[in-house]
């Protein structure tokens, strides 16, 4: 299915190292899919992260994977999550250049779907964004959700110890539609012995082109 290319983006603080998965025919779509917690061996292979990519690849969408800043070949140093965003919107000016006229999705794992949402709630560019294994339990300040306002998709393990489910649906139910969550029956916060129900779940939902018609 499709090629891959890799390749680094000029980063802010330096080369970002990225993997790009392309589609089989015309992209519909030019994702970014941001990894977990840096200090906590987050890395751009992540099973996760690949099979969001995959998912992604599956429905015509060019998918990105990248390695935040510090981490792999990517230079300079973590930055608690500050300078990482601008190694998102990086990320995404690179796909906004390869794929002109595209619509954007950005999404992410763990500490990568804060990111993801935190620069979703002031850059205009995503079309549609998703979160997996969002951390709730970890978050002090959440407020920056009510910010983001284009489609949304949660994804948690109904075992998540770092985002229970019940404390991300307090969350979300909250939150101005189209915004879709769904709890995948016996995993964890990383959907061990369920990869294949989250590709399926993000790939159901990428099916439904959420970046034009809504979630």
């Amino acid at each position: 299915m499709g090629r891959n290319e890799s390749f680094d983006i000029a980063g802010p603080a330096g080369r970002l190292e990225a993997i790009l998965m392309y589609p089989d025919a015309e992209p519909v779509a030019a994702a970014v899919v941001c990894h977990a917690h840096p200090l906590q061996g987050g890395i751009m292979h992540f099973k996760v992260v690949f099979r969001a990519a995959k998912a992604l690849q599956r429905q015509g969408v060019a998918a990105l994977r990248f390695n935040f800043r510090g981490v792999g070949s990517s230079e300079g140093a973590h930055d608690q999550g500050r300078g990482e965003q601008d190694d998102v919107r990086a990320a995404l000016g690179e796909m906004e250049r390869r794929f002109p006229g595209l619509p954007l999705v950005l999404g992410g794992f763990s500490f990568g779907s804060t990111m993801a949402l935190r620069v979703s709630a002031s850059d205009p560019r995503p079309r549609a964004v998703f979160a997996l294994g969002f951390p709730a339990g970890m978050i002090v300040d959440a407020s920056y959700l009510e910010s983001v306002r284009m489609p949304r998709l949660f994804v948690q393990g109904e075992r998540d110890a770092i985002g229970p489910p019940d404390l991300l649906r307090a969350l979300v139910e909250p939150l101005p539609e189209p915004r879709k969550l769904v709890v995948i029956e016996g995993a964890d916060h990383f959907f061990t012995g369920r990869l294949e129900d989250l590709e399926e779940t993000i790939a159901s939902w990428a099916a439904e082109r959420p970046w034009s018609t809504g979630c």
